[in-house]
């Protein structure tokens, strides 16, 4: 074969090809090569003798024993056409000097199964310290792109890995072991060092194990390993009842949660108990062993083609190895004489420095001059890890050479001050400051003794002080930061070490480090682990917690710029987005809002906005989606892009319909101010945002399926919360605008001049910019409105062309009866009119109100109620306009158009919804009872019984509010009046009134008058064939009797509804006869679910419902059914009376465990019309 097509590293990859050629080897190997000695396989024997290929670079790495190229130069050709070869170890010796280290574990590992091990490279892998994690990168690695690990191709890596789980298989007997778990293989923590986890992977597993269990070398612990051992403690303690320790570790330990064993981060079961694996420590299987084959007595023929060879293989091994040893001891008296040298060399400038030190504190301008002279010195910048430490580990050399170390950091930095004019000057200040300390550190000096002792006994003599600086620890303590690049550093490489030990109280306090370190550090992955640190600072932090981690945040982003607050913070939130605790996203959408100033803007519009977006949709969080939201706020305030109207209006839409009230309230104190902000500038809040709110109103109206009261309400807010707004732009837009400039005494606004806003948001003079400035635009608009018109004012023009004559359509729509709606839109006219003004109000809202409500008969329609003076606009107008102001030309415009609203009403025959309604609302406020008492009092002394009998009626809405003082001067003097009218329609009309006094009021000489006026209705004479009345009455007591004082119920209302029983059963009118029985089993229906004595049970209300029967029995037989099982259970009730007295009531439906009795009973009986057949089940009793 020629040498050209010699592959000197026909190692292949692959399993196959390496099985086959460890079958052939004895087919490739001819006698004579064994005869001389050959290595086996394609590799010649001259010792240590390398390709071209391999030699073509001298580099040689401190952490590996490599060999020098001097030492491995090609060897001669030993025959005419002979092959080149290179040996095994050869080979071994240049992957391991370049640092391919899995392709020297693929060579390791081939070697071994073919039985070849080299000794390199068993040496090399069996030694722990060549996997210590190293700050440097080797130079290989460093000009090929890779870490220490070299170019690691993933089918290499999948081999390793298949090997190393073939070799974790054969230890599955010692698996249930701490010792036995692979905690590299199975981790999926982020945090840990890429170098770290490829140190671990190219040790064997065995290896691994003994490093592990040597008494002499402990490694450092791993995060997973003390996850799992953190976990097997805690449940420990748990067991054996240590529960305020175990409360302790846990709160010591707040990023692992001690409930799942998954938390832990190992993809494997969990382990036994500590107790168990403690019994079992010593039990576990022997480890693997290395087997040879021995025979005797064998035919030689039977041996391997190789036997014989191997003893001459070991020799050639044995003197390769002596050869490298000359020549490794032959580089070392090269660096040693290199070294001497070089240290000759400090020792000289150190001298030059000292005493240029010297010339510059004695005369400043000759030690610049000084510096001038040496032009030639370059100008360079110090790496970012310059090794400018104070090392107190060698405190036995001299002083001298500390303080040269010291004064070559202070002459590099003036050198490099010197390169350009701009710089020195950009960079003079903190030169000179580092300088002084330069100088100050350099100045310390310490006595010698006048001892002649060796160096070498000073260093043994010192270690005897036990300082410790091999260890993590020890090697930072050991060295003292001399800049401030390396305290960054130095602070980069601790701060992951100390977090976890601080308490959990206190861990606050590390915030100011975490992120000036974070801020200064030059290392991308050493600040991006900071920031995790961060954010994972605090399992569940509190308010006050979340608000300092946002503040160092909002400091963090200030100082690096909104590119790394994008590459760097951003990350970190979104991370956390989905975490388990609520406080922990909490703080993400509180981050999202607070760093909103300093993100650029096309991630602000997009990234930021669809997370945020996200966690409302999705988060079932309270507390988290009021975040959200007021950051969704935050960043309407910041955002620039026109095409995200749409999305921020959905956004509101989604945040008003929110189930939770905080949600809500946080949409009106912030979202909606700040998109009413955002669309004043688009210019679309009059053309776009308010109609579309009214459009969906609009449709609410005309839906089929009946108004939904909650989306009204919904969207009736976002209007009311955009009329600071809405006035703020028609101050902004008016005429005047221009001429509004801060000079001389502006008035004072008034305190009641605007309703009280929800938020800041919503204040006009915020909106404005200040107070004073509003105050200058209210003059001048209230003059605009006075004296110039409107004639330019485009704004306001629109909302009163548009927008008021809409809502009140809008208003004149819906159901008057839906006492929800009339208030929403009372409260929106309210704050409109209050905020627009009182000259906008007087000249603007009334007239379009009053324009609409014609007060005439001819604007009500009688036959079917459907006149304006029927719908809400009524009560609106009255409630919502009408008592903006409480002065009193509107007090008297107000009771003006209550009673010809009445007078109207009346006389038309229409219905009085729209006014009860009006006094509903008004009732509700005190300051109002006196004016509708004055109302009232009109429709008393009104001539016409129509308005008379409206007035009575009216009166039982106002004794619920009002309080006794006014009913027993004012109320019950009216109803008395009326009581005595001369039309018995009037007379009738006062019963409801009565009967509410008689459930509300207390005073005992007040309810004896009403009574007496009662009793005076049933007794009279002239009263007993009034059928009306006696409707009145009855539907009173059974609507007043449950709630009216016992003592009432008891004397007067039962025996006079017994009485009108017995007069039913005389009636010969069969349809008044039904009238009166229906409406007297409605009432002892009520009544049935109150405490009745047994006297009054057996005198009054069993006599009583037994003549209903008698009713019943020829009018209506399905009520005949219900009452015969109200009969029959009252009688059980009296026969039982220790039952009855024990239960405390004799309630029918005390059977109905868990409800409402009243209710259930109630609802039992609206189903009597349409459910007849079901009667006879209703009170059967429960088998």
């Amino acid at each position: 074969m020629a040498a050209g097509n010699v592959n000197p590293f026909n190692v292949s990859d692959s399993e196959e090809e390496a099985e086959q050629r460890q079958d052939g080897a004895d087919t490739e190997r001819s006698p004579s090569d064994e005869a001389q000695g050959h290595s086996l396989g394609p590799f010649s024997p001259p010792a240590y003798s390398e390709p071209a290929a391999l030699l073509s670079s001298n580099r040689t790495s401190p952490s590996v024993d490599g060999i020098p190229a001097s030492a491995a130069a090609v060897a001669g050709i030993g025959g005419g056409g002979a092959e080149t070869r290179v040996s095994l170890d050869a080979i071994a010796a240049q992957l391991l000097r370049d640092q391919y280290i899995l392709a020297a574990l693929e060579l390791h590992t081939e070697l071994l199964e073919a039985g070849r091990e080299l000794p390199r490279l068993r040496d090399y892998f069996s030694n722990p310290g060549n996997f210590e994690r190293q700050s440097g990168t080797p130079p290989a690695c460093k000009e090929q792109g890779v870490g220490p690990g070299g170019p690691l191709t993933a089918q290499v890596q999948d081999r390793k890995r298949r090997k190393k789980d073939a070799h974790m298989r054969d230890r599955a007997g010692s698996i249930s072991t701490l010792d036995s778990l692979d905690f590299a293989r199975y981790s999926d923590d982020g945090n840990r060092e890429s170098d770290e986890r490829l140190a671990e992977c190219e040790i064997p597993s065995q290896e691994r194990k003994n490093y592990k269990s040597s008494p002499e070398i402990q490694e450092p612990i791993r995060p997973l390993e003390k996850r799992a051992l953190n976990f097997l403690v805690n449940e420990y303690l748990l067991k054996n009842e240590y529960k305020l320790t175990s409360i302790t570790f846990s709160d010591e330990n707040d990023d692992q949660d001690f409930e799942l064993w998954d938390d832990v981060g190992l993809n494997i079961p969990k382990p036994p108990d500590l107790l168990q694996l403690y019994r079992n420590c010593g039990n576990s299987l022997p480890l693997h062993r290395e087997t040879v084959d021995v025979a005797v007595n064998v035919d030689p023929n039977d041996l391997p083609g190789d036997y014989f060879t191997q003893e001459s293989v070991q020799q050639t091994e044995a003197i390769q190895q002596q050869e490298v040893v000359q020549e490794l001891e032959y580089q070392i008296s090269l660096l040693n004489s290199e070294k001497q040298s070089l240290a000759e060399q400090i020792k000289k400038l150190q001298s030059d420095i000292q005493a240029l030190q010297r010339n510059v504190l004695s005369d400043p301008t000759s030690a610049v001059k000084l510096i001038q002279s040496k032009e030639d010195t370059p100008c360079g910048k110090p790496p970012l890890d310059n090794g400018q430490y104070l090392d107190i580990r060698g405190v036995t050399e001299m002083d001298s050479s500390s303080d040269a170390n010291t004064t070559k950091t202070s002459t590099t930095t003036t050198a490099t001050t010197d390169c350009t004019e701009s710089t020195a000057t950009a960079t003079q200040p903190y030169n000179k400051l580092k300088s002084q300390s330069q100088q100050g550190k350099s100045s310390v000096q310490f006595d010698q003794p006048n001892r002649k002792l060796s160096p070498a006994f000073h260093q043994a003599l010192l270690s005897f002080c036990r300082m410790s600086a091999d260890s993590r620890l020890g090697s930072e303590v050991s060295r003292i930061a001399d800049s401030e690049q390396s305290v960054m550093l130095m602070l980069g490489r601790c701060l992951p070490h100390i977090v976890p030990n601080v308490l959990l109280a206190k861990r606050e306090e590390l915030i100011p480090l975490i992120l000036c370190t974070a801020c200064l550090h030059p290392e991308p992955k050493e600040r991006d682990q900071l920031l995790h640190i961060l954010f994972n600072l605090i399992k569940r932090p509190d308010d006050e917690q979340r608000q300092m981690i946002l503040t160092g945040c909002v400091a963090f982003a200030q100082h690096v710029g909104p590119t790394r607050v994008e590459a760097e913070l951003l990350p970190q939130c979104w991370e956390q987005i989905n975490h388990k605790y609520p406080e922990r996203r909490l703080l993400v959408a509180e981050a999202c809002g607070a760093l909103a100033p300093y993100l650029p803007k096309e991630i602000r519009s997009s990234l930021v906005l669809s997370m945020l977006q996200q966690m409302l949709a999705e988060d079932k969080a309270d507390m988290v989606r009021e975040a959200v939201v007021k950051s969704l706020g935050i960043i309407m305030g910041y955002i620039d892009d026109p095409d995200k109207y749409s999305q921020g209006f959905e956004l509101m839409l989604l945040s008003l319909g929110d189930p939770s009230e905080r949600v809500v309230s946080a949409t009106h104190q912030v979202f909606i101010p700040a998109f009413a902000a955002w669309c004043t500038e688009l210019g679309n809040l009059q053309s776009q945002l308010i109609p579309s709110l009214l459009t969906r109103i609009e449709k609410l109206l005309k839906s089929e399926y009946g108004l939904d009261e909650h989306k009204l309400h919904m969207y009736l807010s976002a209007l009311q919360s955009l009329i600071p707004s809405l006035f703020a732009v028609l101050l902004q837009n008016a005429p005047f605008t221009s001429r509004a400039k801060l000079q001389g005494d502006v008035p004072p606004i008034e305190v009641t001049r605007f309703p009280r806003p929800a938020s800041p948001l919503q204040d006009v003079a915020t909106i404005v910019g200040s107070r004073e400035q509003l105050a200058v635009l209210l003059q001048l608009h209230d003059h605009q409105l006075q004296h110039e018109g409107t004639t330019g004012w485009d704004s306001l023009l629109w909302v009163v062309n548009q927008f008021l004559p809409q809502l009140i359509d809008i208003v004149g729509r819906f159901n008057v009866t839906s006492s929800t709606c009339v208030h929403e839109f009372c409260r929106f006219f309210w704050r409109l009119c209050r905020t627009f003004g009182k000259i906008f109000t007087n000249t603007k809202v009334k007239p379009q109100f009053q324009e609409i409500l014609r007060l005439s008969e001819e604007n009500v329609d009688a036959s079917t109620g459907n006149g304006i003076l029927t719908k809400a606009t009524v009560p609106i107008y009255a409630t919502g306009v009408l008592t903006c102001y409480n002065q009193e030309e509107d007090r008297k415009l107000l009771v003006g158009f209550l009673e010809d609203v009445m007078t109207t009403l009346s006389l038309s025959h229409a219905p009085l919804d729209s006014l009860k309604a009006s006094f509903i609302e008004l009732g509700a406020n005190p300051v109002y009872h006196e004016l509708l008492l004055t109302v009232l009092w009109y429709g008393v002394v009104h001539t016409s019984a129509l308005v008379r009998c409206t007035a009575a009626r009216m009166f039982e809405l106002l004794v619920k509010g009002v309080n006794e003082t006014l009913v027993a001067q004012r109320v019950v003097p009216a109803l008395i009046t009326l009581s005595s009218d001369p039309e018995i329609s009037v007379r009738i009309s006062t019963i409801p009134a009565f009967g509410t006094i008689m459930e509300t009021v207390t005073q005992k000489e007040l309810l004896e008058r009403v009574k007496m006026q009662l009793a005076s209705f049933l007794e009279d004479p002239q009263y007993q064939d009034q059928h009306s009345l006696h409707m009145e009455i009855i539907k009173t007591f059974g609507r007043v009797g449950p709630n009216a004082e016992p003592r009432f119920r008891d004397e007067f209302v039962l025996p006079h509804l017994h009485k009108l029983a017995l007069c039913n059963n005389q009636q010969t009118v069969e349809n008044k006869r039904l009238d009166i029985a229906t409406q007297l089993f409605e009432a002892y229906s009520a009544l049935s679910c109150c405490f009745i004595s047994e006297e009054l049970m057996v005198n009054h209300f069993l006599p009583g419902l037994r003549c209903l029967r008698t009713d019943m029995e020829q009018l209506s037989p399905e009520h005949e059914v219900i009452l015969s099982s109200m009969i029959k259970e009252c009688e059980i009730k009296v026969e039982n009376k220790g039952i009855g007295e024990a239960q405390g009531s004799i309630s029918i439906a005390a059977s109905l465990v868990g409800e409402d009795a009243k209710t259930k009973f109630l609802s039992k009986m609206g189903q009597l019309t349409t459910s007849g057949a079901m009667l006879a089940n209703v009170f059967q009793r429960k088998k």
